[in-house]
């Protein structure tokens, strides 16, 4: 198959997976507990963590050596940082963040902050398709986005969005990992060159995106230890996964 066409399929089925932790707030409609959804986001960013860690960082180590690697990896953060910064967004407890924008709708604000989170993690996975890391990239970013998934439509749940929207709003989440795997796979499909640089940067945003955007929400309300050791147990998760997918 095609590498562009691979990475695609790929980031397609692993950004899917956020409806599929929607899913059951289409029949469970009840109010879901601040633990619980600090619990998912726990999860979610532990399975991240080890994903970038074992499945982009060390492979991006291997194949370009570490300057080509620091190059991407600190380019990868501050790009994401810059994209927080000036673009206007909405948490879910963190509140506003980036410029002020008061003809944006705040279920608006709420997707531009998805976007910033979750481009990175599609373009991990369009980019990997050119490696021998993509089925365990894709597999990681999947097996994250079904909490994550699940706990982006609790808490809109709770804050008294419509489940329709929720559960739309989640599907979008899906929808931009679809455009950030085929950014990632179009740009090192110029040049197999790239690959090395693209692995690197994919890793440091997504690892900027867990400190400054994920651990952050699940710490604003009184559940810090909960979430991290959920963290641990999503780390630990992933990188069994990654002994067993080889």
């Amino acid at each position: 198959m095609n590498k562009v066409l691979y990475g695609i399929v790929l980031s397609t089925a692993a950004g899917m997976a956020t409806s599929i932790g929607a899913i059951p707030f289409l029949f469970f409609r009840k109010k879901v507990t601040e633990k619980f959804i600090d619990a998912l986001l726990g999860m979610a960013a532990g399975i991240m963590l080890a994903a970038s860690a074992f499945s982009l960082v060390v492979p991006s180590i291997e194949i370009g050596g570490l300057w080509r690697f620091g190059i991407g990896f600190f380019l990868g953060a501050i790009l994401v940082d810059l994209m927080d910064k000036y673009s206007p967004h909405e948490h879910f407890l963190k509140g506003h963040e980036g410029i002020q924008f008061k003809r944006l709708s705040k279920i608006w604000l709420f997707v531009i902050a998805i976007t910033i989170h979750n481009l990175p993690e599609g373009m991990a996975v369009g980019v990997s398709s050119f490696s021998n890391q993509a089925l365990n990239v894709a597999f990681a970013i999947g097996a994250q986005n079904i909490p994550e998934g699940a706990a982006v439509t609790a808490a809109l749940l709770n804050a008294g969005y419509s489940v329709r929207k929720a559960f739309f709003i989640s599907f979008l989440t899906g929808v931009v990992e679809i455009l950030g795997g085929i950014l990632g796979a179009g740009i090192v499909s110029i040049s197999q060159a790239l690959l090395p640089y693209m692995m690197a940067f994919a890793g440091g945003a997504m690892i900027f995106v867990i400190s400054d955007e994920v651990i952050p929400e699940t710490h604003l309300r009184g559940n810090e230890r909960l979430s991290t050791y959920f963290l641990i147990v999503g780390f630990f998760i992933m990188s069994a996964l990654d002994v067993v997918l080889g």
